[in-house]
């Protein structure tokens, strides 16, 4: 399909902190700063929404403690809205969660609202935009998520329609909306979802799983320099 390179927005790199090494969080944090990253993207997961636990609010307190940068909070819970306030006050920057994990979407994002924090809606690879489309005016940012949850490393789950269906949309309604991917981003998907509108990326094997994070940002950059310059040939 025709990608929708004339509506590409500067790209935001999240790495996700859940393929860090968590006996050294500070030195970490550290080293994404050096890299020149601005955002990190925090996954949150209850064993419940997904099969999976990682962390809460009290991890989030640390790390805030030994960072200033942007906490991009994913919540995969079941009804994230009990736990907004507790994450707005471990430091959190912006709080997504999943259209799919709650009975009431407008009330979470008023709940968010309320903290001051910035709103993301997230949803599934196998979930349909229309769901989230009456609240995409009331938020800051949509995740389209491009695996299913649960689990880093997994295999990229090709998006691109929805990708540009939702940037059409927000052009449509003259809407400034973030758009994140997260899931199986490397140097061989990443041109994928930023020709199609996507400008906020997470990565987490791709940059935390590197000696060299500096090195990895730059690869991912470089692949969708190439990836444009093959377009423009064809």
């Amino acid at each position: 399909m025709k990608g929708c390179e004339d509506k590409m927005k500067p790209m935001i790199f999240s790495p996700s902190f859940l393929s860090a090494d968590f006996t050294n969080i500070e030195a970490e944090l550290h080293d994404l700063e050096a890299a020149g990253v601005k955002w990190v993207h925090l996954d949150v997961m209850d064993g419940l929404f997904v099969p999976n636990i990682t962390f809460g609010p009290p991890v989030v307190k640390a790390m805030r403690a030994k960072s200033g940068l942007f906490f991009d909070a994913h919540l995969m819970i079941h009804e994230p809205a009990r736990y907004v306030a507790a994450f707005a006050d471990a430091g959190a920057d912006m709080i997504t969660f999943h259209a799919e994990a709650t009975g009431d979407i407008p009330a979470t994002i008023e709940k968010i609202r309320e903290t001051g924090c910035k709103v993301g809606i997230a949803i599934n690879p196998g979930t349909s935009l229309e769901t989230i489309l009456p609240f995409v005016p009331k938020v800051d940012m949509v995740l389209l998520m491009s695996v299913n949850p649960g689990f880093g490393g997994q295999k990229f789950i090709d998006i691109s329609e929805k990708i540009c269906r939702l940037n059409d949309y927000c052009q449509k309604e003259n809407l400034e909306l973030d758009i994140q991917v997260d899931g199986g981003i490397n140097t061989a998907t990443i041109h994928t979802v930023v020709k199609n509108g996507a400008n906020i990326i997470v990565a987490g094997s791709a940059i935390l799983g590197k000696e060299d994070r500096r090195a990895a940002i730059d690869a991912l950059i470089e692949a969708v320099r190439e990836g444009e310059e093959n377009d423009y040939c064809h």
